[in-house]
């Protein structure tokens, strides 16, 4: 047969094609990027969302699901889409009409969760949560051991955590929080389906389908990515409520999100997102007020949205890294470089680049941060 009358290698074609015109969305038109970091950081999302791509789509069993790692504080081609160093994610593909058994251990998790979302259709990103349970609606033995169920409907004989699968689930989330990424132990997650798999069948059909909701996936991420840098503007004006969202070196308001989003939100956790420009001998001071929560953490992006790994340089504090004030408040201090505040993160000298506070369990949606640009020199050195 003639190769090119296969539909998996007119998809394999698609695929190719689209990684040169997805190239196009970073160094082409208005959201070109400048210098040569950007540039490099553009590739590196490309190849990152492609291998996570072809993880979730053409590798992926519905009846023999596993846990697949997307984001961790320590693998550089899992940073993108809002990765951050204190954190372990996974995904594993689900099939709504089956039912699941997810079982695992906390480890030393301050805070973890699963949640199930929607796919409108193949590969394209979720647009609702259909349900989700974190540590708080979860039993545990003397050992930290968990178990809960996914399922279409609730069993009669399971009175445990479940959630219940609408028509359009495909996909189950981990998030797992960590106090020291470094040092603790991220919760163990295992997924079995209750009923027995199907038969392996590696179709010329279902391959070019993967293959094409690989390539949406892909375009999916490069619509939202990169990410817009706020305007550097002077001080005087910052003082003008509707260009602070707009400005470098600030924090938008922060937001709880809600059932109905784009992507794989965290229902659980409220944002702000912000960005930074900044001289070499400039500096940020940020200074927020914690409401109660189980977790927060302020992050560096860059314009994909994505970090470093926990052992390339502090570019993060947490709620347990993070030193107080007197007055119960945390002022964090950001720069090209390592400065001496005991909550000092660093940009690894990049000049321009994002800014991410998440809170979770949040008691309240927290009050916007408070930023002031200083020279370097000027920036305080112990807490207030």
């Amino acid at each position: 047969m003639n190769p090119t009358r296969w539909q998996s290698t007119e998809a394999w074609h698609e695929l190719l094609a689209g990684l040169g015109e997805l190239e196009e969305t970073f160094l082409a038109g208005e959201r070109a990027v400048d210098g040569e970091s950007a540039v490099v950081d553009g590739y590196r999302m490309l190849t990152t969302t492609l291998g996570v791509g072809l993880d979730t789509y053409l590798y992926a069993e519905r009846s023999r699901p596993v846990f697949i790692q997307t984001v961790t504080p320590f693998r550089r081609d899992r940073r993108w889409g809002g990765d951050n160093t204190d954190a372990w994610y996974s995904y594993a593909p689900i099939d709504p009409r089956r039912t699941y058994v997810v079982s695992g251990n906390r480890g030393d998790s301050v805070y973890f969760s699963l949640t199930v979302y929607n796919e409108p259709s193949p590969g394209a990103w979720s647009d609702r949560v259909i349900g989700v349970l974190n540590d708080s609606d979860l039993d545990f033995d003397d050992d930290g051991n968990f178990r809960l169920l996914l399922a279409p409907e609730r069993p009669a004989d399971w009175d445990g955590p479940c959630i219940v699968l609408a028509d359009d689930a495909a996909v189950a989330f981990t998030r797992d929080y960590q106090s020291d990424p470094l040092h603790g132990r991220p919760v163990t997650w295992r997924i079995d389906a209750v009923d027995p798999p199907e038969p392996i069948v590696r179709s010329d059909a279902a391959t070019a389908a993967a293959l094409r909701s690989v390539l949406t996936w892909l375009r999916t991420m490069t619509a939202v990515v990169p990410t817009r840098l706020g305007e550097r503007v002077e001080a005087d004006r910052l003082e003008l409520g509707h260009n602070v969202s707009e400005a470098a070196n600030a924090f938008a308001e922060p937001y709880q999100v809600p059932d109905f989003n784009f992507g794989w939100s965290a229902t659980d956790a409220c944002y702000s997102f912000g960005s930074y420009d900044l001289a070499p001998d400039e500096a940020l001071v940020v200074t927020h007020r914690p409401p109660r929560c189980r977790f927060w953490n302020i992050n560096i992006w860059n314009q994909f949205m994505a970090g470093h790994t926990a052992i390339d340089g502090r570019t993060s504090v947490n709620m347990s890294t993070a030193r107080p004030n007197a007055d119960g408040t945390v002022t964090v201090v950001i720069a090209r470089t390592q400065l001496d505040h005991p909550n000092a993160i660093s940009t690894l000298d990049q000049p321009r680049g994002s800014l991410a506070f998440r809170w979770f369990l949040a008691d309240s949606v927290p009050q916007r941060p408070v930023v002031r640009l200083i020279p370097a020199s000027d920036a305080p050195s112990g807490l207030e």
